[in-house]
């Protein structure tokens, strides 16, 4: 047997007659010839590696080779025939024919033409690895084959986990093996039916090989990256996710894996745009199971090091790295496409090496589906319920129905219409039974694997990652899964009610006064950025605290003073996957707001520094030692007076160091910043001194300030309010608290608090009028135009 030498890379398609082409010589116009998996692989090693894009080499056996398989093994059109008459809902028919079909295809010996030039492709592949063949085709560079039919990766289907990979791969005959199961793939049930309901042909859908070096990920970590959020189709970041050792536990649901938001406009722009990352827990790795064990045993799992457990997979320089690289990968798919056209990729970190690589790249097939302008759906709940789990959240969607428990496919089988589908995780030959479902819960899994990439196709709730749902739940018993509250999916005990609404925000009005969100939760930024708005009015730093963080600020810069040992355990157990206790205050604040400001990136988001009433503040854990007890904390310590005071210096220094963060090493420079409560000049003073003592001073990097103006003296002092700070932001309750000296709180007095008093609406002019003669803008983030039609009226005017 000889081999000829590679040939020079090529930009036209190949020829019919090549049966194993190497993937250098491929690109995207060759998806018919060889799938669009091995297409895409060639594509960016031809034409992104000198960008630095690292894909390992390999070659492609071609749809060719899979037709001459079938035609020289006789079974063409036994095949065919079995399929046409083959009714899929009739589920052990299925079964049966496809097993049938898979045997003959596997069980039949590759042409001996196609054999050959794959031995020659394979030695060669060895030999640039320096790990040679024997003279009995043993030995060899391990490989993975990976399955690449023709009709995948279309931005009309994903063919997700359709057909087989095989990992480890090493020596001529367990590769010749392996190829001949890839090809009997093409057949599993799974694909038969994802075929039918999706309107291929069977006859139109041929499967080709890729043979890919294996990196040795089962020594480092391995996931899955897209170029927009998985939930809600944002398009202005790169979500990552990866767990320890082989790939395939992500892509499987086998465990809860770390995930990255990398910002793309500020990453391009050379800024470190990691908005956001969440520590899974990684108890399982798949790994080498070892050298000369059958192919079904080439891998095998472990459980993870509790060590490795509590520390993410990819440094923040190895997710920026990723992420730079999907965004050449996508720039360059659409550039080609003429749009926008969104990837799914698949990631590597060589343990041994520690070099990183794209094992494949293909186009996001659900979100990217979703036309511009179409209707804004959203669901919410009715009633209350008691949360029994909790998990992460996919589909932003609803469900309700019995559960049906299944631990294997002899479970499927007693599966009925409108029940929600409980399992450690699913699996592909269970789509059929996912398509009857109300919705689904997983033990593991995170947003990027097998049973959230279906259940979004299919428009189901699924919560993934609960750990524990397949013990907790019961066969029958009706539950309320809830994916419409955020990051964090809810399963409630019991059937409650909720309401589907529809939004076609083209129909929105439009209003000649910007309209800005008020928005406290993070993980609600990025489906309500796509409401049409003018940015966000005010964000408060206060629902962070209490929800991200919990812990007093000061408590984490003097935790010797938290007398209570439950309390001080508490608080390092939070902090321990970070380097300081301040260092979890920070990155956990500046995540949040980075969120917010990623989201509407570049339109302006307003950020009010703490606001906690020192009741309030006492409730975080610690923070009985450092407050005070006061008989009306509502006007007592709180807002601008506690900056610049010993009391609290120290925490506002962490605030100011999250502020910092999200505007010069995320880039985030749409961030303006605000001062709440604040009384006289001279305290408006103080504290700009103390943001200029912690970095941040107003002017510097487009730097804004901006204050409350709800205070009467706020309004009588505008004009030198305007020459301290860059805009105003009416908070019409405190005002009006404060005007009509009503306790706001008072349920005695709620008759005479009423924002559209003559009184507070002629503060509410006067402040408007003398800050546009500054030059300055003038905002309002009170509840009156929500509550008053006529109010929101009379401010436009």
């Amino acid at each position: 047997m000889s081999c000829s030498s590679p040939a020079s890379p090529r930009r036209s398609p190949v020829p019919a007659t090549r049966f194993v082409v190497p993937f250098h010589e491929l690109g995207i116009v060759d998806v018919p010839t060889v799938g669009g998996k091995n297409a895409s692989l060639g594509e960016m090693i031809h034409q992104l590696a000198s960008l630095g894009v690292r894909v390992p080499d390999g070659f492609a056996i071609t749809a060719e080779a899979f037709r001459l398989h079938m035609s020289q093994a006789g079974i063409e059109d036994w095949v065919f025939s079995q399929l046409d008459r083959l009714d899929i809902a009739d589920t052990r028919a299925l079964s049966s024919v496809a097993a049938a079909i898979r045997a003959r295809i596997g069980e039949a010996p590759l042409p001996n033409v196609v054999h050959e030039q794959m031995a020659c492709a394979y030695a060669q592949l060895s030999v640039a690895a320096g790990v040679l063949l024997d003279e009995n085709g043993r030995g060899g560079v391990d490989v993975a084959a990976r399955s690449s039919a023709t009709a995948e990766d279309l931005p009309t289907a994903s063919f997700a986990g359709q057909h087989e990979t095989f990992l480890n791969i090493q020596g001529l005959e367990e590769l010749d093996r392996a190829v001949r199961k890839c090809m009997a793939s093409l057949f599993t049930d799974r694909a038969i039916v994802y075929r039918v309901q999706n309107g291929f042909s069977h006859r139109a859908v041929a499967l080709s090989v890729g043979i890919q070096r294996m990196v040795r990920s089962d020594l480092g970590s391995a996931g899955t990256m897209f170029t927009l959020d998985t939930e809600t189709g944002f398009r202005g970041v790169v979500m990552i996710e990866g767990s320890w050792g082989l790939g395939e536990t992500v892509v499987q649901g086998r465990v809860s894996p770390d995930s990255f938001w990398i910002h793309k406009p500020t990453t391009k722009a050379g800024f470190r745009g990691l908005i956001r990352k969440e520590l899974g827990e990684k108890a399982l790795k798949l790994v080498y199971y070892g050298a000369g064990v059958p192919m079904s045993q080439s891998v095998t799992e472990v459980d993870v090091p509790s060590c490795d457990r509590g520390r993410f997979v990819l440094t923040d320089d190895e997710a920026l790295t990723l992420a730079r690289w999907a965004m050449i990968v996508e720039e360059h798919y659409s550039a080609r496409a003429g749009h926008d056209v969104p990837m799914d990729l698949e990631w590597a970190r060589d343990g041994r090496s520690g070099e990183l690589f794209i094992l494949q790249a293909r186009p996001e097939t659900v979100q990217s589906r979703r036309a511009s302008g179409a209707k804004l759906e959203t669901f919410r709940l009715k009633g209350k319920g008691r949360a029994i789990l909790t998990g992460k959240s996919v589909g932003a969607r609803i469900g309700s129905g019995p559960a049906r428990i299944v631990r294997s496919t002899t479970d499927l089988s007693a599966f009925r219409d409108g029940e929600v589908l409980v399992a450690a995780m699913t699996d592909p030959d269970w789509e059929p039974v996912l398509r009857k479902a109300a919705a689904v819960v997983t033990d593991h899994g995170g947003r990027t694997c097998h049973a959230a990439i279906v259940s979004r196709e299919m428009g189901l709730p699924c919560v993934v990652g609960t750990g524990t749902a397949t013990e907790k739940l019961r066969d029958g018993q009706q539950l309320t899964v809830s994916c419409a509250e955020g990051d964090i999916g809810k399963i409630y005990d019991g059937a409650i009610a909720f309401e589907r609404q529809e939004i076609d925000v083209a129909s929105l009005p439009v209003s000649r006064v910007p309209l800005m969100l008020n928005l406290a939760d993070p993980t609600k930024a990025f489906s309500l950025c796509q409401l049409p708005s003018a940015g966000v009015g005010l964000m408060r730093i206060e629902f962070l605290v209490s929800n991200w963080i919990g812990v007093h600020p000061m408590a984490l810069v003097h935790p010797d003073r938290v007398k209570d040992a439950a309390e001080q355990a508490e608080i390092r157990r939070r902090a321990s996957t970070f380097s300081s206790l301040p260092e979890f205050f920070i990155d956990r604040l500046a995540s949040g707001v980075a969120q917010i400001g990623a989201a509407f990136y570049p339109r302006p988001v307003i950020v009010r520094f703490s606001d906690f009433k020192t009741n309030e503040y006492a409730g975080l854990l610690g923070g009985k030692a450092f407050e005070p007890e006061e008989e009306n904390p509502m006007i007592g310590f709180r807002g601008a007076s506690r900056y610049y005071d010993d009391r609290y210096r120290e925490g506002f220094a962490l605030e100011c160091a999250a502020i910092r963060r999200v505007r010069e090493v995320m880039g985030l420079t749409n961030v303006i910043v605000m001062i709440p409560f604040c009384r006289t000049l001279g305290e408006g003073r103080a504290v700009i001194a103390e943001m200029a003592r912690n970095g941040l001073i107003r002017g510097e990097h487009d730097m804004q300030v901006y204050v409350m103006c709800e205070i009467p003296n706020n309004v009588i002092l505008a004009d030198e309010f305007s020459d301290l700070f860059d805009g105003f932001s009416i908070g019409s309750n405190d005002l009006t608290q404060l005007t009509l000296g009503v306790d706001r709180d008072s349920d005695l007095l709620t008759h005479l608090f009423d924002e559209r008093d003559p009184g507070v609406k002629k503060l509410i002019e006067t402040v408007v009028m003398k800050a546009h003669a500054k030059g300055r803008k003038v905002g309002i983030c009170g509840e009156a135009p929500s509550n008053y039609p006529e109010f929101a009226q009379w401010l436009a005017t």
